[in-house]
């Protein structure tokens, strides 16, 4: 449990750190993702980019 908890905290920080470069090719403005304004505050859900990184992460991952 503790193994996956990790894994997932990483996985967080690698995607913040490199958003602004995913961002450059597209990722963050497909159709499918999510942005609007909730109490002032701007919110993003990327339901579309989660999908598409998840799929080329899992073919690198059985490739390699």
């Amino acid at each position: 449990m503790i193994r996956w908890m990790f894994v997932i905290f990483l996985a967080l920080i690698f995607i913040s750190w490199f958003s602004p470069v995913l961002q450059k090719f597209g990722f963050g403005r497909l159709p499918g993702d999510l942005r609007f304004r909730l109490f002032g505050r701007e919110m993003f859900v990327p339901l579309t980019s989660t999908i598409l990184l998840s799929m080329i992460a899992s073919v690198i991952a059985k490739y390699l």
